[in-house]
């Protein structure tokens, strides 16, 4: 089949995300000038360069995360391991400003370093970041588009020891949880490696 997103597709569901997936998840905390705390998770998240390193999360319209970011300019990207996908999923609930997610999902908190949110104790690695940049892509014709897109500077990085070995990070011990489409959800349970090829033009 072919069809074009503007028109339609036809489908029960949109299939959108399930082709743009896995996505990883950045479970974002934040906290407002006012000193209120937000958790939340968002799967349109990703790394953008290693130097400097830099993440960015878009929120679709002005959620708390990315109201928080900017009032403060700070968040930390939380890692989501599979034994907290449950408390992850918790905190994606629609409350309102001012409930700590952090309490609701009952999920400890552990001070940051370098920035003022709190990050996820019990997550097997953080990022500490600062506010670079926050921008609203727009569509072909111009008009800026609901999302809210927070792009930060990584400052710090946390890592529970328990998951390197051999100076590695083992991503199948954590089993980083990814989006898919619809309700669906990845953990990474098996990883294969390829070394990139080197050109050697005759």
């Amino acid at each position: 089949m072919f069809y074009e997103p503007s028109k339609g597709h036809g489908l029960p569901h949109d299939p959108s995300k399930a082709i743009v997936a896995p996505r990883p998840i950045g479970w974002i905390s934040t906290l407002s000038g006012a000193g209120e705390i937000n958790l939340a998770p968002y799967s349109f998240f990703n790394a953008v360069s290693t130097r400097p390193f830099i993440v960015w999360f878009s929120s679709e319209g002005e959620k708390d995360s990315a109201t928080f970011a900017q009032e403060t300019g700070e968040f930390v990207a939380n890692l989501v391991s599979r034994d907290l996908a449950e408390k992850m999923n918790r905190t994606s609930v629609n409350a309102p400003r001012g409930v700590n997610e952090f309490v609701y999902a009952e999920l400890a908190m552990a001070p940051s370093r370098l920035v003022a949110p709190p990050r996820v104790a019990a997550a097997p690695a953080a990022l500490e970041c600062r506010v670079t940049e926050v921008f609203r892509p727009r569509a072909l014709d111009g008009t800026p588009t609901s999302a809210v897109v927070v792009a930060g500077e990584v400052v710090g990085v946390h890592i529970d020891d328990a998951f390197l070995k051999d100076g590695l990070f083992d991503i199948t011990m954590a089993g980083n949880v990814a989006r898919l489409g619809y309700m669906d959800y990845a953990s990474v349970t098996e990883v294969f490696s390829m070394r990139r090829p080197h050109w050697d033009k005759d």
